[in-house]
């Protein structure tokens, strides 16, 4: 029993100052769960969405693929490589931090650049279109990569906050109500031992 309560002295004021602490606890388990539940319907939602993501992503890279392998067949891997030597840059990429609920991830943001179409000796135009898909699905890789981060953040905070809120629901809280009743029951016993005393007393006064 002794190892279930908290050492305090068992008096009035420690009596006082456990149940006010006691209100405190059972805000924060409150709060917690609160917290818990909207880190849950957000994982949720973020996991819907990369599936989403992940399908779309899936789905451009085999286009991608397909229409790489028929620049292939087309220019050959050498012409591919000298004619992938003079391509400009085909997107823009900006990484910034971003905040949800106390929780940093970054902000992946992807924009397309208008690709010119080579034209140069020996170059197909499946090679143009392979650089097109390429660049989608890159735009695409990005946001899915954003969403995953997200995901796997807001899932450790989850986690987090269900182990607090099973901490104070099955160990802190009790552990401070058990006390509290031992020190109410200390309090009740001693308080009859002074009224029996001060009875014995009384009596004795008068019998003398």
């Amino acid at each position: 029993m002794s190892q279930q309560l908290i050492k305090v002295p068992p008096t009035k004021n420690t009596l006082l100052r456990l149940k006010r602490q006691v209100t405190f606890l059972e805000a924060g388990h409150d709060l917690l769960e609160r917290k818990r539940d909207l880190l849950t319907r957000l994982v949720y939602e973020r996991i819907g969405q990369y599936r989403r993501l992940r399908e779309e992503v899936e789905n451009a890279l085999a286009e991608a693929y397909r229409c790489l392998s028929v620049a292939h067949m087309r220019m050959g891997g050498r012409g591919i490589h000298q004619a992938a030597l003079g391509v400009e840059q085909a997107l823009t990429i900006s990484i910034l931090p971003r905040r949800s609920l106390g929780i940093e991830y970054p902000s992946v943001r992807a924009e397309r650049v208008q690709l010119k179409p080579l034209g140069l000796l020996g170059t197909d135009i499946s090679f143009d279109t392979s650089r097109e898909r390429l660049a989608d699905v890159t735009v695409l890789l990005a946001q899915l990569g954003e969403v995953e981060i997200a995901l796997h953040r807001l899932m450790e905070e989850q986690r987090k906050a269900q182990k607090l809120v099973n901490a104070l629901k099955y160990n802190i809280i009790p552990r401070y109500e058990r006390t509290i009743r031992f020190i109410q029951s200390s309090l009740e016993e001693e308080e009859r031992n002074g009224l029996f005393q001060v009875k014995l007393l009384r009596e004795r006064a008068e019998a003398g």
